[in-house]
């Protein structure tokens, strides 16, 4: 009988449909590792030149904010998860009523994506989090002087570095947000560090080394980062165990990415969590025995989670559209980089560049945290994205 089983449960698993909601970079690396397992694929996206549309199966033109749009989508999938957490919940929560699966649970990205909910919930289960206030609009950032300095993030829509502001003074009041956002008390950081974490249906969980990253002060975008991150051993159990502990209260399988500060103190605290494959894991594509993509897929599909452990030391450089380049995309540099030893190049395939756009990556493998940070600061400056 448990043969019968197992063969039944295999026979499911070689039949599945899986959907992707969002078309972007995540969407196509995700499907480069779709290659690899028993898997029909679907994307929902409103670009039909969109970097995941032709790595998928099959490839719907529609909008993912759109109820009767996701619904038609999915429902007949066997499983559907996002890449991007501007989506319709309230079609996916009538998907899943309907028995079709969804990951990460409707709920759970319903109340990420809002990061009024977000910092709530972190409040009501105990989650380390930077003090905050919710504000509803720029005057009522008047009434909160004395919390300054601070950080204002935008309740909804922010992405990629957009939808935060800092707010050093009274005199950078007009910088504000006109609509509801959560006011951060801001940390004295000495570094930012995130942790991916996959969890399964059957609560088990793989959780990736964390990683240093270093930002764009002006774009407020990764910019690169170290992989092992450079922490005491008490630390990384800090980290490790605040981050697990965050994902468990989700209730929900996924693959969550943690952001978290650690400041003079060494106090650690989480800053956000993105309910999928995120732009800080891309260095486990070469870098670890798992990758996140692999990883999601595993989850999706219902095979055992894989390791997580480190093949090498690797830094990740993000390739961002250059300021005052608008057009179409030219590589300036790329066979130099690509020439680099322990170099791996990712490039997205989105036609246009535009100032700050996230057009591909490389990373670095190496023996020393040291010498692939150092490649990658050099790639950074030698591999340009332009037009």
């Amino acid at each position: 009988m448990a043969f019968i089983d197992y063969l039944h449960r295999a026979i499911l698993i070689l039949m599945q449909k899986a959907g992707i909601l969002g078309g972007g970079q995540l969407g196509r690396m995700l499907l480069q590792q779709a290659a690899n397992y028993p898997v029909e694929t679907y994307v929902l996206e409103n670009d039909p030149q969109c970097p995941s549309a032709h790595l998928c199966h099959h490839f719907v033109q529609g909008n993912i904010q759109d109820f009767d749009d996701v619904l038609r989508f999915g429902k007949t999938l066997d499983v559907i998860t996002i890449e991007i957490e501007t989506v319709n919940i309230d079609a996916l929560e009538e998907l899943e009523k309907g028995g079709v699966k969804i990951i990460p649970r409707p709920a759970v990205v319903r109340m990420i994506k809002n990061k009024i909910r977000q910092k709530a919930f972190y409040k009501e289960h105990h989650i380390p989090s930077p003090e905050f206030l919710v504000v509803n609009n720029r005057q009522e950032l008047q009434d909160h002087l004395s919390f300054l300095p601070a950080v204002q993030k935008l309740g909804e829509g922010g992405y990629d570095g957009r939808g935060v502001q800092v707010l050093q003074h009274a005199g950078e009041l007009d910088k504000g947000f006109e609509a509801p956002s959560v006011l951060e008390k801001m940390v004295d950081i000495k570094k930012e560090i995130a942790v991916i974490i996959g969890i399964n249906e059957q609560g088990e969980t793989a959780v990736f080394p964390p990683v240093e990253m270093v930002f764009d002060p002006e774009l407020n975008l990764l910019d690169y980062q170290i992989c092992p991150a450079n922490l005491s051993a008490s630390l990384l159990q800090k980290i490790e165990s605040v981050a697990s502990g965050l994902v468990k209260q989700f209730e929900s399988p996924g693959l969550f990415a943690v952001e978290l500060f650690v400041d003079q103190r060494d106090e650690v605290w989480v800053n956000e969590t993105a309910p999928r494959v995120h732009n800080s894991g891309h260095h486990t594509i070469e870098a670890n025995q798992t990758s996140q993509f692999d990883l999601l897929w595993r989850i999706l599909l219902g095979y055992p989670l894989g390791k997580t452990g480190l093949v090498s030391c690797s830094a990740m450089v993000n390739l961002i559209g250059q300021p005052g380049y608008s057009g179409a995309a030219r590589y300036s540099g790329l066979p130099e980089v690509m020439a680099m030893e322990g170099a791996y190049v990712h490039v997205y395939g989105k036609k246009q560049t535009k100032p700050g756009r996230k057009m591909g990556h490389v990373t670095f493998l190496g023996e020393s945290p040291e010498l692939v940070s150092g490649k990658a600061q050099a790639a950074k400056k030698m591999l340009q994205v332009i037009a």
